[in-house]
């Protein structure tokens, strides 16, 4: 119920929280942990930091709203601090000092969001904030907030019946007197909008009624608003599209359906310029439909590529380039994950010789029929270790791993030019991306051609084109022509350069033994525990899991060494705030209880926490830790034939004993490390923060 969405227990006023993003989204969420509403402090506040670090959440007036969905939260919260000093949120105003956080379940319903949509919306509306500076009590902050998210929606003055029908943002005043207007000879920009953030709670209604109560105050502009958040999101008609004379995207995702605007002009930003300034926004809007030059929508999907854009969001090349790898990343560890745990399981199951006759076994053998020791593969008889329904299940089993790890460079490739172009870019990276294991260039070829397929797709999305034309641009022409001119430049000029390049990669691995692998396995432990999760850290998991599906020693062992380093940093924070907890925050301490949890997973993110409130001590004395698991883990020969579970895989890692040696000794110097660091080099926001919670545990 929303009568239950914040509570006395879940407000702090005149608090002082830190210095930092990080300390008061851990401290906020420590109130709603200690009031029941959510399982961990760190699994709730992880995600809300990892936010931040997407774009702040500050927002005009001195406030931010920090906000996520986690499996953590048992029921939707709003949690409140005024706090008596700011902290930089990115805001245009400057430091934060009217700070929610909005915690929502993983996987809930709409009926909250819409709760929470209403808090976003009121944040724009100056009596709303100055009676949260003004409350005096706790419950003159509960019933403010309560009454905005409790008020029943105004009635709305008639509107055209095609906005209507769309569930569009229309201000009344426009369209009650649009017909006057144009009996004046004073036409009006027709100006539709879409809106739209990572977590589609807060960001994407606050600019929607920041664009919508500027076109208000306005009489040159009409205005539709399409939210493309987590509730009630009903898109614009194709009748209220074709009469636009402008579009702004204010998103910070892809546009959805992106190319129902295709050859309207667009203005494109990140959703807090909306937000901070809505009024110059409509403006390059009214501009751009007035400029028969003014950049138009492509129809790509997704695509990040017009000059506004770029200026709005503050990209740089090298930057989008990064974006785009880190999503093809990201899209391609599912299959890694999947594929590689299957295969582990098939090992489990059917003895790590099953990989030499998998393919026979599958399809000579049944259930009914099911295969001995001996088995003939090839046209030679091979003995295997186990027999009957063991091996044959773990053949089944590897041969859907295999399947899973065969999509790995295309999945890359494929999501990389998506990232870069939308769904049009999406055919030809996959087409490049098998090309690539074809010609035998692997990952890197995978890279290479994600890119080309990316641009090409980019650069043929940007041809002006008659309107008939433009509809079948995004299904047919883009991705025709870009994956014909990804291959064939794969084909006839990269391929083979890319694979001499892949096979010496995978021939220096293969060779490498003595202080070579040591240097290599201190490499990659840097690489996993210098940003915990971030583009370091995957670069280093894909050099290791894009080797994985080789299936040679070399590539097993730099697997070992990855997933070992990964796991040290959660255990040995955790360690150190259980040995010296008074060196650490109160919500410190409270992650502290679960991250050894998430290490033992090889979820490095469980670190981030640490890092994020204190990173000059924490990231060096993990990177310490993580060094010397990777020089130990390559010293000691551990090969991983899994590319992820931690501890819970340690049957596809041998030997088990050097494994868990890597893994103590890490943690133990990382642990060391910090404590020491932390002890010689007091953190002052962790002291304060001590002596406070020492102050009222000694008043209670």
């Amino acid at each position: 119920m929303a009568s239950d969405l914040i509570t006395t227990d879940l407000v702090a006023l005149d608090a002082d929280f830190g210095d930092s993003i990080e300390s008061v989204i851990t401290n906020l969420a420590t109130l709603v942990h200690d009031t029941g509403r959510a399982s961990s402090v760190d699994e709730l506040a992880a995600p809300a930091i990892a936010r931040e670090t997407k774009a702040g959440t500050g927002v005009p007036g001195g406030v931010a709203i920090p906000h996520c969905r986690s499996a953590a939260v048992t029921e939707p919260t709003l949690a409140f601090a005024r706090l008596s000093r700011g902290v930089d949120f990115s805001g245009p105003d400057g430091d934060a000092q009217l700070v929610f956080l909005i915690a929502a379940p993983e996987g809930g319903g709409k009926a909250h969001l819409k709760i929470l949509s209403k808090l976003a919306r009121a944040l724009v509306k100056k009596d709303f904030l100055e009676a949260l500076r003004n409350a005096e009590t706790k419950d003159e902050i509960v019933k403010v907030v309560l009454d905005v998210v409790n008020a029943e929606k105004p009635k709305k003055k008639a509107v055209p019946a095609e906005s209507a029908a769309a569930g569009a943002t229309v201000p009344a005043s426009t369209s009650s007197s649009a017909s006057t207007d144009e009996a004046k000879g004073s036409k009006k920009t027709r100006i539709v909008a879409v809106t739209a953030c990572p977590t589609g709670i807060a960001h994407t209604y606050m600019a929607a009624d920041a664009l919508t109560q500027t076109a208000e105050e306005r009489d040159d502009v009409e205005l539709t608003v399409e939210t493309q958040g987590s509730s009630n999101n009903t898109a614009v008609s194709a009748n209220v599209i074709e009469n636009a004379d402008a579009v702004i995207f204010a998103a910070d995702v892809g546009v959805r359906d992106r190319e129902r605007f295709a050859g309207k002009p667009v203005i494109e930003s990140g959703v807090k310029r909306a937000i901070n300034e809505p009024g110059v926004m409509i403006d390059e809007a009214i501009a751009a439909s007035k400029n028969p030059n003014a950049h138009k929508v492509s129809g790509t999907a997704g695509a990040a590529s017009s000059n506004a854009q770029e200026e709005g969001e503050g990209l740089g090349w090298g930057k989008r380039i990064q974006q785009a790898i880190m999503t093809g990343v990201s899209y391609m560890v599912p299959f890694v994950a999947a594929g590689g745990l299957l295969l582990a399981l098939g090992f489990l199951l059917g003895g790590y010789d099953v990989a030499n006759g998998w393919q026979a076994i599958t399809t000579d053998y049944s259930l009914t029929n099911l295969p001995g020791h001996d088995v003939v593969v090839d046209g030679a008889t091979m003995t295997f270790k186990h027999s009957g329904l063991g091996l044959y299940l773990g053949a089944v089993l590897f041969a859907i791993g295999q399947a899973a790890m065969g999509f790995i460079v295309a999945a890359l490739s494929g999501y990389i030019a998506f990232a870069l172009a939308g769904r049009p870019g999406i055919a030809p990276g996959f087409a490049g991306g098998a090309i690539a294991v074809t010609l035998g260039a692997g990952f890197i070829g995978g890279l290479v051609t994600g890119l080309i397929a990316g641009f090409v797709a980019m650069w043929i999305g940007k041809w002006k084109v008659p309107r008939w034309v433009g509809s079948l641009m995004p299904v047919v022409i883009i991705p025709l022509l870009a994956t014909m001119i990804t291959g064939l430049l794969m084909y006839l000029l990269l391929g083979a350069p890319l694979a001499a390049i892949m096979n010496g990669l995978q021939n220096w691995l293969a060779s490498m033994s003595g202080s070579s692998a040591v240097l290599l396995g201190i490499i990659l432990g840097l690489m996993m525990c210098s940003d915990l999760g971030g583009p370091v850290n995957k670069a280093a998991y894909l050099f290791a899991t894009a080797g994985l599906s080789t299936g040679d020693e070399a590539s097993m062992k730099i697997m070992a060494a990855v997933m070992a380093s990964g796991m040290v940093a959660p255990i040995a924070l955790s360690i150190a705030t259980f040995v010296r907890k008074n060196l650490f925050t109160p919500a410190e301490q409270e992650n502290g209880k679960s991250a050894w949890l998430l290490g033992l997973s090889f979820v490095s993110e469980g670190a981030i926490p640490f890092a994020a409130a204190d990173p000059l001590r924490v990231i060096p004395s993990m990177m310490l830790g993580g060094a010397v698991t990777g020089a130990l883990s390559m010293a000691l020969g551990v090969m991983s034939r899994a590319p992820h579970g931690g501890i819970f895989v340690i049957f596809a890692i041998e030997p088990a004993w050097a494994y868990f040696v890597a893994i103590l000794a890490g943690v133990a110097v990382a642990a060391i490390a910090v404590i020491a660091m932390k002890q010689f080099w007091p953190n002052k926001t962790a002291e304060e923060a001590a002596a406070k919670a020492e102050t009222a545990k000694a008043a209670a």
